[in-house]
């Protein structure tokens, strides 16, 4: 007897590698990529005209160090908790100094602004800082800032700050500019 030979059944696969780069094509195209989320900052624009160096007093920068164990000293001397830089910073920026600001409400110190158009706040960090101290103190500072122009815009405009134009807005932010100087952190 002859044996019938059977021939093995077969998957005709000419046509899954052609499947699995559509599945490929349609996950890349249906899938949203988010983007990364950072703190919303405006750069200085570039030094049009001289002269670019301006001297600043003194008296108009506030400094601010985070140090390696998280401690916040400002003007190089205090250790202040974080629930207290808010209000430090809304006493140095409102300070009137020189009397030169009639919508400050400022104690007039010597020691501290003349105006908020003036006021600097310099911030600097240590190398072994944790990233989540340092985000904070940008907060606060955010906060204060918020804070002043909130009450100025009640002030002068009788409005909240979601609800001025844009020109009022302007004014606002040219009343109290958010002038921060962040120190490049000097790594051993």
């Amino acid at each position: 007897m002859r044996h019938l030979r059977r021939n093995a059944p077969t998957v005709n696969a000419g046509s899954m590698a052609d499947i699995a780069f559509l599945l490929l094509i349609f996950f890349l195209v249906t899938t949203t990529i988010s983007a990364d989320k950072g703190i919303l900052r405006k750069l200085p624009a570039d030094c049009a005209e001289p002269p670019c160096n301006v001297t600043i007093n003194d008296r108009n920068i506030f400094k601010i160090f985070v140090n390696r164990n998280n401690e916040i000293m400002i003007e190089d001397k205090d250790i202040i908790e974080l629930s207290e830089l808010k209000e430090t910073l809304i006493r140095f920026i409102d300070n009137n100094g020189d009397n030169s600001c009639n919508y400050c409400n400022g104690e007039r110190l010597a020691t501290s602004s003349n105006k908020p158009s003036e006021a600097v706040i310099s911030l600097k960090h240590d190398a072994l800082t944790n990233y989540n101290a340092y985000i904070k103190v940008q907060d606060e500072i955010s906060k204060a800032y918020l804070e002043l122009r909130t009450t100025y815009a009640k002030n002068t405009f009788n409005k909240t700050p979601e609800t001025l134009t844009k020109d009022e807005l302007k004014q606002v932010k040219e009343a109290y500019p958010f002038i921060l100087s962040e120190v490049e952190v000097e790594r051993n």
